[in-house]
């Protein structure tokens, strides 16, 4: 491979590599951010039905269903049976702000979990925590209260790489068709013949050859009969 179709293969070599971090990278982050950065029981866990005290934090606190299973959950994921769960305060604090927030599932040796509800704090404190529902096909329930992962956002930097990549393909396939050839050479009748670019290995040898006997009819070496002779013999495939 020559140097200047080395140099053509860059951007395309460039893509390939944008395209490959984009994707291993979302999945290296997402596994991250699902069974690392994400502490979905940082606060503590209250069984159901039951009661417990759980020091909270101020700001979001999410709150999971946690059981065990038998076998990974298929389909929906984890069924979220009916739970109902109240919260007392700290004296003078006002009462935590609910907001559903079903996620998905996540299981890892039959230990799964479901995000159910973000939930708002106002006051760091130790908040009462009561839970009831119908949970009786479940393996020791409980709801775990826990820290989102403040992560998130980096995930989306790799599709946005994967675009890139996407793009500099494009474009790089885009400037070889607008050179007329495969390989983005420009090859036409002004082409000269020493440029680099592919040419059939007969071809090239009989090139080499008009070229020589050119340089010996111009030394004197040959004749102008001898050199007609010869380029005839050459053409015709002697």
């Amino acid at each position: 491979m020559s140097a200047r179709q080395a140099i053509r293969r860059i951007p395309v070599a460039m893509a390939a590599v944008l395209m490959a971090i984009g994707v291993i990278g979302f999945v290296v982050a997402l596994i991250l951010n699902v069974f690392v950065l994400d502490r979905y029981d940082a606060y503590g866990e209250v069984p159901i039905p039951g009661v417990g005290t759980v020091h909270l934090p101020a700001g979001e606190v999410t709150v999971n269903l946690h059981t065990r299973v038998i076998s990974s959950p298929s389909g929906g994921g984890l069924p979220v049976p009916p739970i109902s769960v109240a919260v007392t305060p700290p004296t003078g604090v006002p009462e935590p702000e609910f907001q559903e927030s079903i996620g998905m599932t996540t299981t890892v040796n039959n230990d799964s979990r479901r995000r159910l509800w973000r939930v708002r704090v106002a006051e760091a404190g130790d908040y009462q925590i009561t839970t009831d529902g119908e949970v009786g096909a479940y393996i020791a329930p409980r709801l775990a209260f826990g820290k989102p992962s403040g992560h998130w956002a980096f995930v989306w930097v790799f599709p946005a790489v994967f675009v890139l990549g996407l793009l500099d393909l494009f474009a790089a396939r885009l400037f070889r068709a607008r050179r007329g050839s495969p390989m983005g050479a420009a090859i036409g009748p002004e082409t000269d013949l020493n440029e680099d670019r592919f040419i059939p290995q007969g071809e090239g040898i009989r090139i080499e050859q008009l070229k020589t006997i050119t340089a010996l009819r111009d030394s004197g070496a040959l004749t102008e009969k001898e050199f007609a002779e010869e380029k005839r013999r050459i053409l015709r495939g002697h």
